[in-house]
């Protein structure tokens, strides 16, 4: 009897020649889920810093653009030899006389001396109403620049405060030489932001 010599083996042969299944490419459904929770547990860290980053940003951003509107006020009195009012307005035509700058305010020249621009407004700004604070010292409602430069007479401090209190208040300071400086509130000055009930 004739027995092949693989005989109790358990090789099988096959006329065919197996190859494995090609790949899927794609991702399965357990590999999305888990990265969606990923995703969602770091935005979730990472939101709150956002939140306080932007915050900040837009505290910095109002305080350089009163710096920057009032050097144009400064420089605008130099360059036409004639005063300059620098107010909040609500209107962007007049002076409110108040002490909120966050509605808004303006800049105008001021040959009559009345504290008012006399032939409507040279700029305007405003935006802030309902994102920041931004109120002068007491019984400061305008600063007004003499042909010097200076501020005579009309020193002015201007706090910014966020609403939520969680940031640091900014000042900008006008001095009478019409020195114009940004910094951080001291805390004496960050007691007069408004705490939010």
């Amino acid at each position: 009897m004739n027995v092949p010599h693989t005989a109790g083996s358990d090789v099988v042969t096959s006329s065919r020649i197996f190859t494995p299944a090609s790949r899927q490419h794609g991702t399965s459904l357990i590999e999305q889920i888990m990265v969606l929770a990923i995703v969602a547990v770091l935005g979730s860290i990472a939101a709150p810093s956002l939140g306080h980053l932007l915050t900040r940003n837009q505290m910095q951003v109002a305080q350089t653009d009163f710096i920057a509107a009032l050097q144009h006020s400064r420089e605008a009195a130099v360059n036409t030899d004639q005063h300059t009012v620098f107010c909040p307005s609500l209107d962007g035509s007049t002076c409110s006389g108040g002490t909120h700058w966050e509605y808004g305010w303006l800049l105008g020249s001021d040959a009559d001396h009345d504290n008012q621009p006399d032939a409507g407004s040279l700029y305007t700004g405003g935006g802030y109403r309902g994102k920041l604070t931004i109120q002068s010292s007491a019984g400061r409602h305008f600063v007004r620049f003499l042909a010097t430069g200076s501020a005579s007479g009309s020193n002015l401090t201007l706090l910014f405060c966020q609403a939520s209190g969680t940031e640091p208040a900014l000042v900008v300071v006008v001095s009478n030489s019409g020195r114009i400086r940004g910094g951080h509130a001291s805390a004496k000055q960050a007691e007069n932001c408004p705490t939010k009930a």
